[in-house]
C-alpha cells in the first residue's frame, strides 16, 4: 500500500524525462517516459525512505544518499540531480509539493535571522573545515566563487584568474585606492587587487578563523603584510572611509531581514564618488527559501533573492546603479570543475572526515551545479556609486583594464608564471 501511494505521487512528479525505481521489496518500477531524458536510476532499500521520499523529499533525497539508503544506479547521482532539478517546478505546484515545501518554509524565516553570533557560527559550520579539504579543489588563489570562463576550453585556474581581473576592472582600480573587501575569503581577491595598482590599501574582513589565518599567512608570504589587512569582524562593526569596496559571494550569507543593514553599512564606509561592486547568487522571478537539505548540511542561514529584490535593496541611499550583469551558466561549469578535483581525490577527503562526508559534498556539488543547469539560478554582479560618472561611460574600459589586469595576475600566479597565459 505505502509502495503503491509513494510511486503514485512520484510518477505526477515525473513530467520530464524518466526514473526507474528499484523498491525495498525488489520490484522494478519505471517513471516518466521511456526514453526520454534525463534519465535516472535508483534503489531505494527501505520502506522509511520510501515514506520520507514524498513526506519531506527536500531533505530525504540527500540524507539517503549520504547514508546509502538510496542508490543512484546507472548515470550515477548526476542524472538523478539532473532530473529532480529538471522537475523542480512541478513539485512546488503538486498538492504534495505544496503540503511538504509550505510546511518547511513556514519556518524559513528562523533560518535566515543571522545576527551576528548566529553569523559567526553559520560561517565556521562550512569555512572553518580543514585547510587541506578546500585545497583539494579550489585554484591556487582560493577563489570559492563563479569563475568566468572566456571560452569552454578555459581552465580553472585561467576562468578565475578572469573574474579576479574583471572584478579589479569593474571598480576601475587607482593607484593609492582604500580598497574593503566584505566577506574576504582566503584572502586571494585582496592580493589581487593589490597586484593590479600600485600602492592598493586593502581591508578584508571575515567571520572564518581559518580563512583569517590563510590569508594573513598568504599576504606575508607575498611581502604585503604593510598593504593587505585582514580581520575577523562583522560587516556590520567596520568602520572608515574607503574609495573601492568589493564584496564576493557574502551577500547570501546575509539574509533578506538584514538587507537594510547590509546596504547601509556599505553606504556609509564607501567615501563619496567611490565605487562598490556586489557579486551574489541570485534566482529568476520570486525568491523562495533555501532548500532545506543545503541550509542543514553546507549553508545554514543561506538565502538566494530575486534579481527585483537585489536591486530594491540597493535603492533609497542615493546610489545610481552603474552596470548589472548576469552571469549565466558560468557557476555551472565552475561547480563542474570544482566536483571533478573533489571526486579525483576522494580517498583523501575520505581520510580527512568519513564517506559520508564525501557522499554529502558530493550532493552537494552536483546538486548546486544542476540547480544552475536547469536555469533556476545565476550570478549577478552590480556596480553601485552615488556618481554616475564615476567609472568611464563606455562599456570599453572593461575589456581594456581586464586584459591589462590578467596579465599582470598571471605573471604573478600563486601557482607559478608558466602556468597561466592570458589570452
Amino acid at each position: 500500500m505505502l509502495e503503491r501511494f509513494v510511486l503514485t505521487v512520484l510518477r505526477q512528479f515525473i513530467q520530464s524525462g524518466h526514473l526507474t525505481i528499484t523498491t525495498p521489496s525488489g520490484r522494478q518500477v519505471r517513471l516518466g517516459a521511456p526514453g526520454s531524458s534525463p534519465a535516472a536510476e535508483i534503489t531505494i532499500h527501505d520502506r522509511a525512505t520510501m515514506r520520507r521520499l514524498v513526506t519531506r523529499p527536500d531533505l530525504e533525497f540527500g540524507e539517503a544518499y549520504m547514508d546509502g539508503r538510496l542508490t543512484p544506479g546507472a548515470g550515477g547521482l548526476e542524472s538523478l540531480l539532473d532530473l529532480i532539478m529538471t522537475n523542480s517546478s512541478v513539485w512546488s505546484r503538486h498538492w504534495a509539493g505544496r503540503i511538504t515545501l509550505g510546511l518547511g518554509n513556514l519556518l524559513a524565516v528562523f533560518r535566515h535571522l543571522n545576527r551576528p553570533g548566529r553569523s559567526r557560527r553559520n560561517v565556521a559550520h562550512h569555512y572553518d573545515l580543514t585547510d587541506e579539504l578546500f585545497d583539494i579543489f579550489l585554484d591556487p588563489w582560493r577563489q570559492y566563487s563563479c569563475a568566468y570562463f572566456h571560452r569552454a576550453e578555459d581552465t580553472l585556474e585561467t576562468a578565475q584568474i578572469t573574474k579576479l581581473a574583471r572584478i579589479a576592472a569593474k571598480l576601475d582600480l587607482k593607484d593609492g585606492h582604500r580598497v574593503l573587501d566584505i566577506g574576504c575569503g582566503w584572502g586571494g581577491l585582496g592580493r589581487a587587487l593589490a597586484l593590479c595598482r600600485r600602492n592598493i590599501s586593502v581591508r578584508g574582513i571575515t567571520l572564518s578563523e581559518r580563512q583569517l589565518a590563510h590569508a594573513r599567512r598568504a599576504a606575508a608570504q607575498a611581502g604585503r603584510s604593510d598593504s593587505l589587512d585582514f580581520q575577523l569582524l562583522d560587516y556590520r562593526h567596520q568602520t572608515g572611509r574607503f574609495d573601492r569596496i568589493v564584496s564576493i559571494g557574502m551577500l547570501e550569507h546575509v539574509g533578506p531581514r538584514n538587507y537594510n543593514t547590509y546596504f547601509d553599512r556599505v553606504a556609509d564606509l564607501l567615501a563619496p564618488g567611490g565605487v562598490a561592486l556586489i557579486h551574489s547568487i541570485a534566482v529568476h522571478r520570486h525568491a523562495t527559501p533555501v532548500n532545506r537539505w543545503l541550509t542543514r548540511y553546507i549553508f545554514p542561514g543561506g538565502y538566494l533573492p530575486s534579481v527585483e529584490q537585489l536591486v530594491h535593496a540597493t535603492a533609497g541611499r542615493g546610489w545610481k546603479l552603474l552596470d548589472l550583469e548576469v552571469m549565466r551558466g558560468h557557476y555551472a561549469d565552475t561547480l563542474r570543475h570544482w566536483r571533478h578535483r573533489f571526486l579525483a581525490s576522494r580517498d583523501l577527503v575520505q581520510a580527512l572526515y568519513d564517506e559520508r562526508f564525501v557522499r554529502m559534498w558530493e550532493f552537494y556539488l552536483v546538486g548546486c551545479e544542476y540547480f544552475f543547469r536547469s536555469q533556476r539560478g545565476m550570478v549577478v554582479q552590480l556596480v553601485l556609486s552615488d556618481d554616475h560618472l564615476a567609472v568611464p561611460v563606455s562599456r570599453a574600459y572593461l575589456h581594456d583594464l581586464e586584459t591589462e589586469f590578467r596579465a599582470i595576475l598571471c605573471r604573478n600566479s600563486p601557482s607559478g608564471n608558466k602556468k597561466h597565459s592570458p589570452r
